[in-house]
């Protein structure tokens, strides 16, 4: 038996889908048998993904996929760590690290907010010192990372072991992200196979089982992950004619995920 929690799953035959209670012991005494017995666990969310990770439980996504796509300090130093082509990217702390920026990158270049964003916020383009200073006011750990001046990247989106889904997605003018809830464009011409594939490859290494990949193909370069995230944009399922939900349940009743 397989259990989700939530209602992401509700069109799956072989899934039960209980609801998503914050508070354990609100459970009751069947649902929590249900959940412990359950030989995975869907959508457990970030609130209950160590939990059940420590009790030897089957979840998807994967604890690797809360742990590494909510934080991109741990995201990376995975990806590095995995070999995964990325942007220059490093992180700083302490009380100098605005000199040590300067140091090794030169103006402009991208500063992240590491923790809790995703969909083109916490994204800034710093051109100049006063750009900076005014980040780092935000931030305990600093994420910056090369600047790569595009006007388009790519989206691919894992779920399982399989990419379900990828376009291109085009900024506006004017704006710094390509993400369509900042009014990006989306287009599914021609999306280069070796950018799949890296996404692909970057999820196998880490262990990451449902993301949206953001992936560049930098001027004489080949493809670089950018970054990803455990939690990304419908938009491109709608535009394409697809179910997020129903192809989640598809896989699911075949065990593909």
């Amino acid at each position: 038996m397989k259990v989700c929690l939530g209602n992401k799953l509700e069109a799956a035959r072989t899934v039960t889908c209980l609801p998503l209670k914050y508070d354990w012991m609100s459970y009751t005494s069947q649902e929590k048998g249900l959940i412990l017995g359950a030989s995975k666990i869907y959508f457990p969310t970030i609130h209950y993904a160590s939990v059940f990770s420590s009790l030897g439980k089957a979840t998807f996504p994967s604890w690797a996929s809360y742990q590494l796509l909510g934080d991109k300090v741990r995201q990376s130093l995975a990806f590095e760590a995995a070999g995964i082509p990325v942007p220059k990217t490093r992180l700083f702390t302490g009380r100098h690290r605005a000199q040590r920026i300067e140091e090794l990158f030169s103006y402009p270049f991208v500063a992240k907010v590491p923790v809790g964003s995703s969909r083109g916020q916490g994204v800034f383009l710093i051109k100049a010192r006063q750009d900076l200073d005014a980040y780092l006011e935000q931030v305990s750990v600093a994420y910056i990372q090369e600047y790569i001046e595009l006007e388009r990247d790519i989206r691919v989106v894992v779920l399982g072991q399989e990419a379900v889904l990828s376009y291109w997605k085009i900024a506006s003018p004017g704006e710094l992200a390509t993400n369509v809830a900042r009014g990006g464009i989306i287009d599914f011409d021609d999306v280069p196979q070796e950018a799949i594939e890296l996404a692909l490859e970057a999820a196998k290494r880490c262990s990451i089982d449902h993301a949206g990949f953001d992936i560049c193909i930098g001027p004489g370069r080949g493809p670089l992950v950018l970054e990803a995230n455990i939690h990304f944009g419908r938009e491109g399922f709608e535009k394409a004619g697809l179910s997020y939900k129903a192809i989640l349940s598809k896989m699911a009743d075949s065990g593909r995920i």
